[in-house]
C-alpha cells in the first residue's frame, strides 16, 4: 500500500515537473563547461599548483631529515646497546620513541597544513571561475550552465552550448592553450529544443 502511494506520488511529481519544464524549456538556453579543465587552464591555478609543489617539497624535506636523524640514532643505539647500562638503555629507548612520536605528529600536521594551504590557494581561483561562468551565463542568456567535468553527476550533456571558449575569453585565457578537439566552438544561439 505504502509502496503504491509512493509510486503514484513520484509519477505525479515527474509529470508535473515535465509539464513545467516543457512549457519553459523553449525560452531557456542550456550550456555546459568542463570546470576541471577550465581550472587547469587558468594561470592562477598553474601558479597555485606550483606553490603547492614547493610547499609540499619543504614539508617532505623536513620529514626526510627527521627520519634520517631517527634512523642514525637507532643504528647508534644498536651498536652501543651491548655496552650500555640498563638505565641508559631505557633512556635511549625513550628518546627514540619520543622522536618517532614527533615524526608521526609532524606527518599528521603536514597533511593538515597541505589541505589548508590547498584550500587557501584554490578558493579565490574557484570563486573567480564561478564568477566568470555566472557573468557569461547572464551576458549570453543561459538559463543553466552544467558542469561536464569527468566524474560530475552530469551523465548526459544536454542540447546546449559548450561555454568554455566564452568563459576563457572572459578570464583572458589565450585560446591556443588548449587543443581544438577539447574546445568546440559554441553552437548556434537557438534555445535548446526539448526531447520528445
Amino acid at each position: 500500500m505504502k509502496k503504491t502511494i509512493l509510486q503514484i506520488t513520484l509519477a505525479s511529481l515527474v509529470l508535473m515537473f515535465g509539464c513545467i519544464t516543457k512549457g519553459n524549456a523553449q525560452n531557456h538556453k542550456l550550456g555546459y563547461i568542463d570546470f576541471q579543465d577550465l581550472m587547469q587552464q587558468m594561470p592562477d591555478y598553474k601558479k597555485a599548483n606550483s606553490d603547492m609543489e614547493i610547499f609540499g617539497k619543504q614539508l617532505e624535506d623536513e620529514l626526510k631529515k627527521m627520519s634520517a636523524e631517527l634512523e642514525k640514532k637507532g643504528e647508534d643505539y644498536q651498536k652501543q646497546e651491548p655496552k650500555m647500562a640498563d638505565a641508559i638503555k631505557e633512556m635511549k629507548m625513550k628518546e627514540l620513541r619520543d622522536m618517532q612520536a614527533r615524526i608521526q605528529e609532524f606527518q599528521q600536521s603536514a597533511q593538515q597544513n597541505v589541505r589548508k594551504k590547498e584550500e587557501e590557494l584554490l578558493k579565490p581561483i574557484i570563486e573567480k571561475a564561478k564568477r566568470a561562468i555566472s557573468d557569461v551565463a547572464k551576458e549570453n542568456n543561459f538559463y543553466y550552465v552544467f558542469d561536464a567535468s569527468p566524474g560530475s553527476p552530469l551523465l548526459y550533456k544536454p542540447e546546449g552550448e559548450d561555454v568554455m571558449s566564452i568563459v576563457k575569453k572572459k578570464l583572458g585565457i589565450i585560446a591556443g592553450s588548449l587543443s581544438p578537439a577539447t574546445t568546440p566552438e559554441p553552437a548556434n544561439n537557438k534555445p535548446a529544443q526539448p526531447k520528445k
